[in-house]
């Protein structure tokens, strides 16, 4: 399984990302060593929105669609969020 995820940074910024391990993820994203340097800057970042999926190719793909998005259609996306 994949996970395809959506950050809110301190400065209210947004990152997308995809990873297999969704929670070690974040806590890198939180960690000062982190290797995104975007994150690293603008700490602490909370996990906001994620969606899991099956397979790397189809994973990549919707990273890249949600990276297309608008800042005012990924808070669409992230207001109809239902973690459940």
């Amino acid at each position: 399984m994949y996970y395809v995820y959506i950050l809110r940074c301190s400065d209210n910024s947004l990152y997308c990302g995809q990873t297999k391990d969704l929670q070690r993820r974040v806590v890198e994203h939180n960690n000062s060593n982190s290797k995104s340097k975007y994150t690293r800057a603008r700490q602490p970042v909370k996990l906001v929105y994620f969606e899991r999926i099956k397979t790397i190719s189809e994973v990549l793909k919707r990273e890249y669609q949600i990276k297309k998005m608008t800042k005012s259609e990924k808070e669409t996306l992230i207001k109809g969020f239902n973690n459940s």
